[in-house]
């Protein structure tokens, strides 16, 4: 554990957390409050399709505990070029070579930035990011490097960094398979019932079974051997 500030209550160290409300998100949580640090959870409504896994982030944020939760706002679907944030671009419903356009522009360097700026203010040193590198979907903010020159860019980029603090970027899940992930996520007490990945999930929170997201965390249920809690649309 890096040193971070002391949480007033409690004599650890906080850690921001991002949350999006899925199951790697809600592994990653569970992964921060395993390493002892007092979790600060952050979710962003960044234009995306849904309200369903902000709602999940929410529950997932209770559930584990965490010391606050915080919901910020930022416009990407007024950037738009993602299915996630353009009704108008389809989402595609069968695997595809290179970059799929579920990609949205980066997003994952804004949502490090907003977490890094309230790091600075919890007086924080440590991120959480649940991104990986195996199962996923080739997005280019997912990988090891992002994740290095983000930490680079922090030192350079604050006022803590500048008089000598080191901000760390911690990816745990980075090299882990979706088995593995849900492995350990069950072994550390997570209820992935109460998470949403569904790209495109209904306002009810029930995933289509058809998106990258729904395929990827199917198979990872199927590899372990534990019944899939997702809550499917009918026609999924």
């Amino acid at each position: 554990m890096s040193q971070g500030a002391d949480s007033s209550s409690t004599g650890r160290a906080r850690a921001v957390v991002l949350l999006s409300g899925g199951l790697d998100s809600a592994t990653a949580l569970a992964w921060t409050r395993r390493q002892g640090y007092v979790p600060y959870a952050l979710s962003v409504a960044y234009g995306q399709r849904h309200r369903s896994e902000l709602d999940a982030a929410a529950r997932v944020a209770r559930a584990q505990q965490a010391h606050e939760h915080r919901i910020m706002y930022v416009d990407l679907a007024g950037i738009g070029g993602s299915a996630l944030t353009d009704w108008s671009l389809a989402l595609p419903e069968s695997p595809a070579e290179g970059i799929p356009i579920s990609y949205v522009p980066a997003r994952n360097t804004l949502l490090l930035a907003l977490a890094l700026g309230w790091a600075e203010v919890l007086g924080a040193r440590d991120l959480v990011i649940g991104v990986n590198a195996i199962d996923f979907s080739g997005y280019p903010d997912c990988r090891p490097e992002f994740i290095a020159s983000f930490e680079a860019l922090a030192a350079l980029a604050t006022k803590a960094g500048v008089e000598g603090a080191r901000f760390s970027v911690h990816a745990p899940l980075i090299a882990m398979s979706k088995a593995e992930i849900i492995r350990s996520g069950l072994s550390w007490g997570v209820d992935y019932a109460a998470t949403v990945s569904c790209y495109q999930a209904d306002p009810d929170g029930r995933a289509c079974g058809k998106c990258d997201s729904c395929r990827l965390r199917r198979a990872g249920f199927e590899a372990v051997g534990v019944p899939d809690p997702t809550r499917y649309v009918p026609s999924a």
